[in-house]
């Protein structure tokens, strides 16, 4: 229920600004968009959502590089502000972007593990303004309670990007 009043929180903004969001999410996968969808109105400013689970549809949808995931793996600061400058530039009508990246579990190196990277882009005229990439640890131990709270993050920092 909490992300779901982030979610609506977001939407005021969202109107408010007169601006549409775009999202790219790979751990979460689709998570954030979904919670959003809940939301009545939202359509208008809710452009969608690519999910890309695996690195080499990052790199076909969102142009990440293929350099960058070979140099830096898919969870890192590198990939997650190039999903959020790829999806952003892959949608024309959204003037704000999230991304996120990360390890949940299982078989992850143990210093990767809940670990994510959240991105988020902005637009201005038509070049991309600016681009600011967060790196945390998720608290929860579960799969599903990891996406829970990683996309709850992903909010927590769209929120911020208003104050």
């Amino acid at each position: 229920m909490l992300m779901v009043s982030l979610a609506k929180q977001l939407f005021r903004l969202l109107k408010q600004h007169d601006m549409r969001i775009v999202f790219a999410e790979s751990c979460t996968a689709g998570l954030v968009s979904a919670t959003l969808a809940k939301v009545p109105g939202v359509s208008q400013w809710h452009c969608g959502s690519a999910v890309t689970y695996r690195s080499e549809t990052k790199t076909e949808w969102l142009d990440v590089s293929e350099s960058t995931l070979k140099r830096h793996t898919a969870v890192s600061e590198p990939v997650a502000r190039q999903m959020a400058v790829g999806v952003l530039n892959k949608t024309p009508e959204a003037g704000l972007s999230a991304a996120i990246t990360g390890h949940l579990g299982p078989d992850v190196p143990a210093d990767f593990d809940g670990v994510v990277f959240i991105g988020i882009a902005r637009r201005a005229g038509k070049g991309i303004k600016s681009v600011g990439v967060w790196r945390h640890q998720l608290q929860q131990q579960t799969r599903l309670q990891r996406q829970k709270e990683a996309a709850g993050l992903v909010f927590d920092q769209l929120l911020a990007e208003f104050v």
